[in-house]
């Protein structure tokens, strides 16, 4: 027996509506299960029951044992004064409040419906599955539940990354320019990088950026030798010694201190090397100011395929310093395109939407219509299971449920999950 299913017993009132009893013998008639709190604090607010016919208001926790009451010391917590009902699967001692009153408790283990128990731990059952736990059932859902689910999913997920872009706007006073210099430094990076491109851009005073627009071979000085990647001695390359040049007189100027570990090559396509992105996103400032004003004003996302996306002409022959490649236009492609669009332009837009109080969320789910789902491992996993996806919105969703239900076993916080038990989110 595990707390979530409890949650969900009494959530949903999954036991008989009348004739509950106390382990004290009083007679229970449930009002109002409450306020589902997923925080510190007792599990559900401002419910109402009857306890032999007087009317009680107050907060409900349940446990799968009352001695858990004891085990997590509710008994010290002034949070837990206003309990008026204790709901557990097995009452194995009283449990009083911190003034020394009984709280009355609400035993489940006589009430509960062996259907509802055998269909929690066949969802739970590893034999029944490779991948998520209802795999096997996921079909069979309704359509229109499950496609509900799934734009409350991907709006779920531009909140999430909202929480991030909040914390860089306190970090930056609410600079909209700093905060999408960081967002594309984080998706620049990849999932490889992606820590040290942010460091990379906190380690830098956004006003040298402002300054050093229209200057490109000094912005590129800047990004690679902040990245540490400008430390060693190449000689013959004219271009390396150059940028070196510069950063030495922009560190020597800015009292800069580079990062203390360089960005990672190993495992990574060359295309995909630090010093590729880094070079991509310096000509990307160099030749663009006031970036983020430029991208809130533009609601068609082609605009940003219209900006200068490639490098200078030193990095069209090479992937790093001083190894000559064979020649190629160092453009950003579509695919990764798309990526910053994703992870970067329409998160920033969602959260700038709601800074304004706009709530509105049409907007961004055309958008994200618009654009060519994400191709990775859990995408491919879902496509087994004969789920189509058309494009980034239904692939976001889907790795929205994915990373923070199915892999967390979630599954009675999910609308999917919580119809097979026959209820609804």
């Amino acid at each position: 027996m595990k707390e979530d299913l409890l949650h969900f017993i009494w959530k949903y009132k999954k036991y008989p509506v009348n004739g509950l009893v106390s382990t004290s013998n009083e007679a229970i008639h449930v009002v109002s299960t409450g306020m589902h709190n997923h925080l510190s604090g007792p599990d559900f607010f401002n419910a109402q029951v009857e306890l032999n016919g007087q009317l009680w208001a107050g907060n409900v926790e349940i446990h799968v044992k009352s001695s858990d009451w004891y085990a997590h010391n509710h008994q010290e917590d002034d949070n837990y004064n206003n309990v008026i009902l204790h709901v557990v699967w097995e009452d194995d001692v009283a449990v009083f409040r911190k003034d020394g009153s009984e709280i009355p408790t609400l035993s489940l283990k006589e009430y509960i419906p062996l259907k509802v128990l055998q269909t929690y731990q066949n969802l739970f059952d590893s034999r029944n599955y490779r991948f998520i736990n209802c795999e096997n059932e996921f079909n069979e859902i309704d359509e229109f539940l499950k496609n509900n689910w799934l734009e409350r999913l991907f709006v779920e997920r531009l909140e999430q990354k909202s929480i991030y872009i909040n914390q860089l706007l306190k970090e930056t006073n609410n600079d909209w320019e700093q905060v999408l210099f960081l967002m594309l430094l984080k998706t620049f990076g990849s999932k490889i990088n992606r820590d040290s491109f942010v460091e990379i851009g906190k380690s830098i005073d956004f006003s040298m950026i402002r300054k050093l627009h229209k200057k490109p071979l000094q912005l590129e000085s800047l990004f690679l030798g902040q990245a540490n990647l400008l430390e060693s001695t190449i000689e013959g390359d004219v271009y390396f010694n150059d940028l070196k040049k510069e950063y030495q007189f922009l560190k020597h100027k800015f009292n800069l201190s580079p990062i203390s570990k360089s960005p990672e090559f190993f495992r990574l396509r060359p295309l995909n090397f630090p010093t590729i992105r880094l070079a991509q996103l310096s000509t990307i400032y160099s030749e663009n100011n006031n970036l983020f004003h430029l991208l809130i004003e533009h609601e068609e996302l082609d605009f940003l395929k219209s900006l200068k996306l490639g490098t200078s002409e030193y990095w069209e022959n090479h992937f790093t310093f001083g190894k000559v490649a064979k020649k190629s236009k160092k453009r950003l492609s579509t695919s990764f395109i798309n990526l910053v669009l994703i992870n970067t332009i329409i998160p920033l837009k969602f959260a700038y939407n709601r800074y304004k109080g706009g709530l509105e969320n049409d907007v961004f789910l055309r958008m994200m219509s618009k654009i060519k789902r994400e191709e990775n491992s859990i995408i491919v996993n879902f496509g087994k299971l004969g789920i189509t996806m058309d494009n980034a919105k239904d692939s976001q969703a889907y790795l929205q449920l994915y990373n923070n239900y199915c892999v967390n076993d979630k599954c009675l916080d999910c609308a999917v999950g919580a119809s097979l038990m026959n209820i609804k989110v």
